[in-house]
């Protein structure tokens, strides 16, 4: 009985395709568009985003981040992909603990901590993020949001490769 209310893990996706790998998809030009839930899964907030995706010759990642969102305010957000055990560490200057992103099959997910301004000031807000590759240019990202294990928001988003650009 407690089996059927454990959370899907990496090993669900091992067999799932197409295979998603980090230096593959995430390379050149990338467009997103998305939503973010409150708690009641309201969407309170749409955006769109650019990224631009490289990786140097030990194998370290750079998003460079560009987010637009329906209210008129832009974030911009540089994560760094660093190769580390099994996965990568990623790291960005408002990323207060950094992530461990593993993937397996067609999935990705990392988890970390980021901070977000609230009201006149800031609030660090744990990510549960998951990615699911759909075809080889398109994929899929649901982010949980929690604050003392309790959800508090959700991003959806589609993130899709500019082929030809």
């Amino acid at each position: 009985m407690l089996a059927g209310c454990a959370s899907p893990g990496l090993d669900d996706y091992t067999h799932r395709s197409p295979a998603l790998v980090p230096a593959q998809f995430f390379e050149g030009e990338l467009s997103a568009r998305g939503v973010v839930k409150d708690y009641t899964g309201e969407v309170i907030r749409t955006f769109d985003a650019d990224i631009v995706a490289s990786w140097d010759d030990q194998g370290v990642g750079t998003l460079d981040e560009v987010f637009r969102f329906d209210d008129g305010e832009e974030q911009t957000r540089v994560w760094t992909l660093t190769p580390h055990e099994d996965g990568y560490r990623a790291t960005a200057g408002d990323v207060v603990e950094a992530g461990q992103m593993r993937w397996q099959g067609n999935a990705i997910n990392m988890n970390y901590v980021l901070r977000v301004a609230y009201g006149d000031g800031t609030l660090d807000v744990r990510m549960d993020d998951w990615m699911y590759l759909i075809t080889p240019d398109t994929l899929i990202n649901q982010t949980t949001m929690s604050k003392w294990g309790i959800d508090v928001g959700e991003l959806v988003l589609v993130i899709q490769k500019r082929n030809g650009d």
